[in-house]
């Protein structure tokens, strides 16, 4: 690191990518920040700033110092889109001094990648802050359109296509917001990363882009953030490629985050059974013999995991909502469930299990239950119905995090906000929600349709895991069957079932369908192979807007998934990341009706291009080994 002092500081501070195609530039009066990529300008005096909430904001700013930093470091990942993740970024830390006798300082610590440049703002360590806000935003060129989705707290809307300008000022928008230059030269998405410690945030529409808004919780209404001794906020990011789809594989939102530090070995991804999404929406009344059911199926197929969700502990009641059930108690079983017993049922087949439990049952008895959980022999957890982005609640998130790491238990959140790198931190944070996935499937049909989930791996996947739930095999039309919820249907084909488990990044993958369903059903063959956590991921074609192709390596082996919307479509896939050598193809892909898929093998080298229909709402998978 250098430390340069400025006699003179009149111009910005410019903070150019390794390869120099992107710059971020800090005004020198820190008040904004412009970028532009490969000549062109992606984000223009865009305005920079804390709202501070027991102090005058800071005012008339001097530029003081800026220390550069180049970092070009690889790090290995654990159970995730890659087996290791290239950090390769020059940065600087501008460091501004307020004029008068209050001689405060604020830093601006900016850093650009190849792939999006990211910053975020430091106070020094010797005294409390808080937050109101940000006066932080981006300020587009000309009127940019954007995938955006609006914001709730379940964080389960759909993505529509829309122009700056025609965003409603009334309401809030979602990360990532994922856009287009008028140019199409390069596509961003706007995100953050690092929020432990902070609150998440959503966009605002104003004139010319969108602002961030901080969450407060409610008890403090006028203070988002408060820090006992300094700050670090969370790491604003202007993610950038050619083609949207390049956004996918980038490691930029974990590379800002803190890294996980100690031994995560014992993290297994891996498929679970799930008894939920095939039965009843209000609680199916818990047995035993339905556990084992489920638990059997798990076995016969290979799956690691049987997740147990709602309704298993005393006093459940109907579940579920995001008011918890005051009369239920996590750390015991309701009559006539045995736990342990049913641990040690699943043991004996070589499948473990997971526990759902509701947030505010767990918050208040933490160590208690999670220690009970830890001797019973369940491997993870699954947490529901946050529903908040506040500051209090990002620290549940972190505390839930820490906790099940001690304890050697997988964490999947759901009623989440969506990921903002945690899992980089803590490797066994495995999944999360944060998306309208399949359960829609159940009590809003016709809501997830094709072009939904193709819009999904462009935009909500860009932030991290994301357990959409996958796996309905009852598929492309609305089924006459129970009023109740039980047995739902999808609005895509088979073959776009099986290319979820490529596409969705998720490394613990739902299998949510009943074990009925699948039996001598086509297409089950390539759900009990495919992996849930890769070597590599790589694009190879496609858009928000139309259908995705999207490649991914476990070992030697390459796995492909396209999805189409409601249009039928033939692709034709180059297989040059192959490399030399002779390989064998295996592709399932539409059949003459949604529930079908068609299976065909052949030999194909790295010099073949494979022609592949899809079916209007289709798509296709490929496995593809090597045969030397």
């Amino acid at each position: 690191m250098i430390s340069i002092l400025l006699a003179a500081a009149a111009a910005p501070v410019a903070v150019a990518s390794p390869d120099q195609s992107i710059v971020i530039s800090v005004a020198p009066d820190g008040k904004s920040y412009s970028v532009t990529r490969k000549g062109e300008i992606i984000l223009r005096d865009a305005p920079l700033g804390l709202d501070m909430a027991n102090e005058p904001d800071f005012s008339d700013l001097k530029l003081v110092g800026v220390q550069e930093q180049a970092v070009n470091r690889t790090i290995p990942l654990t159970a995730t889109k890659a087996s290791e993740a290239q950090d390769h970024y020059n940065g600087a830390v501008i460091r501004f001094r307020e004029a008068g006798a209050s001689g405060r300082t604020l830093s601006i610590e900016a850093r650009a990648y190849n792939e999006g440049v990211a910053f975020r703002y430091v106070l020094p360590d010797g005294k409390p802050v808080a937050v109101a806000g940000e006066k932080t935003g981006f300020r587009m060129t000309g009127d940019t359109r954007c995938e955006v989705t609006e914001f709730a707290s379940s964080h389960e809307l759909a993505w529509n296509w829309v122009k700056i300008a025609a965003l409603d000022r009334t309401k809030l928008y979602d990360l990532p917001m994922l856009c287009a230059t008028i140019s199409g030269r390069t596509h961003f998405a706007l995100a953050q990363s690092g929020i432990e410690g902070y609150a998440s945030s959503a966009l605002k529409p104003i004139e010319g882009g969108v602002n961030v808004h901080l969450f407060s919780p409610k008890d403090r209404p006028d203070v988002a953030v408060q820090s006992p001794d300094g700050l670090h906020s969370a790491w604003r990011i202007i993610m950038a490629g050619d083609r949207a789809g390049d956004l996918i594989a980038s490691p930029l939102i974990g590379n800002l985050s803190r890294q996980a530090t100690g031994d995560f070995s014992w993290v297994k991804p891996g498929k679970a059974a799930w008894d939920w999404w095939s039965g009843p929406s209000t609680s199916e009344k818990p047995s035993m013999e339905r556990y084992r059911r489920f638990i059997d199926f798990a076995a016969q197929s290979g799956f690691r995991y049987f997740m147990v969700d709602a309704g298993w502990a005393y006093n459940s009641g109907e579940c579920c909502g995001v008011e918890p059930n005051p009369d239920t108690d996590i750390t015991r079983a309701e009559p006539g469930i045995d736990i342990p017993g049913l641990v040690q049922y699943a043991k004996g087949k070589g499948v473990d299990l997971l526990l759902w439990t509701h947030w505010a049952h767990l918050d208040p008895r933490m160590d208690e239950a999670l220690d009970i959980y830890q001797r019973w022999g369940i491997k993870g957890v699954k947490v529901d119905f946050m529903e908040r982005d506040d500051q209090q609640m990002v620290d549940f998130y972190v505390r839930a995090a820490e906790a099940t790491a001690k304890r050697h238990l997988l964490l999947n959140m759901h009623g989440a906000f969506p990921p903002s790198g945690l899992q980089r931190t803590y490797p066994n944070y495995i999944t999360q929600e944060g998306v309208m996935g399949a359960e829609w499937n159940k009590f809003g049909w016709g809501r997830v349709t094709p072009t939904h989930n193709v819009k999904l791996a462009y935009t909500r996947m860009l932030l991290g895991p994301m357990d959409y739930t996958p796996g309905g095999f009852r598929n492309g039309a609305k089924a006459a069957g129970p009023a109740d919820g039980s047995m739902p249907t999808t609005l895509h084909t088979r073959g776009q079932a099986l290319a979820q488990y490529v596409i969705y990044d998720s490394p613990l993958q739902m299998v949510s369908d009943a074990p009925e369903a699948y039996v001598n059903a086509n297409g089950f063959d390539f759900i009990k192979q495919v992996p849930t956590a890769w070597d590599e991921t790589r694009f190879i074609e496609g858009t928000p807007e139309s259908h995705i192709v999207l490649a991914r390596r476990k070992g030697k082996d390459w796995y492909i998934g396209a999805m189409t919307n409601e249009m039928a479509r033939n692709v034709d896939i180059p297989l040059s990341l192959l490399g030399p050598g002779r390989f064998e193809a295996t592709i399932w892909q539409d059949g003459a009706s949604p529930n079908d898929v068609d299976r065909t093998t052949q030999q194909v080298t790295g010099r073949d291009t494979l022609s592949v229909q899809m079916s209007a709402g289709g798509g296709t998978v490929i496995h593809i080994k090597p045969i030397d």
